[in-house]
């Protein structure tokens, strides 16, 4: 669709008020609608175990971790679906109701397959470090069992580079998710 000069770029609003009518997902890059692909089973897995420690962890408090079906306002023209993103201090549960999508996450999470892996550290990172609000991305790499965490510090962005064995360090929430538990397979 890219390349066709009769495909008009939408907006986000536009975008979030499509039905689709299917079980496909689809997000907004740059005003074009693009087609994502399911996950494998350990991605799912992986992504299921994050979402579920950090609900856990959270609840009753001023954040909220949402799956895969919430989606990330990230421009006029964008829209990301990360696997996992946390909102703090979000709008009231009545003021949810009918809301697709949020542009202030303070930690996105997105859970690496082989074939989006690149795509989600190069392309995806920048445009959520464009998020004024995101304070911490994390990568997790099912397959190695690594995790990487960048984040937002006043004089610019820190990188920790796949640490091996500690988990998914989130400064913003002052947690870490341990390896054992991000990987856990029971």
């Amino acid at each position: 669709m890219r390349l066709d000069p009769a495909y008009r770029k939408i907006t986000a609003d536009e975008f979030l008020n499509m039905d689709f009518g299917s079980d496909r997902k689809f997000e907004l890059a740059d005003g074009v609608i693009v087609g994502m692909v399911g996950g494998l089973e350990p991605h799912s897995w992986v992504k299921g175990n994050i979402h579920s420690w950090l609900r856990e962890r959270l609840r009753g408090g001023r954040c909220r971790p949402y799956d895969s079906d919430f989606a990330v306002r990230v421009s006029d023209t964008q829209v990301r679906y990360p696997d996992v993103s946390v909102y703090c201090d979000p709008p009231s549960w009545e003021d949810l109701r009918t809301t697709k999508a949020l542009p202030d996450p303070t930690v996105i999470i997105e859970v690496l397959s082989p074939s989006t892996a690149s795509f989600d550290q190069g392309e995806k990172l920048s445009e959520y470090k464009g998020i004024p609000s995101v304070r911490t991305i994390a990568f997790v790499d099912p397959d190695a069992e690594l995790c990487r965490t960048v984040e937002r510090l006043e004089e610019g962005w820190l990188d920790h580079i796949f640490s091996g064995t500690r988990g998914i360090v989130i400064p913003a929430l002052d947690l870490t998710i341990p390896h054992a538990d991000v990987f856990a397979r029971d």
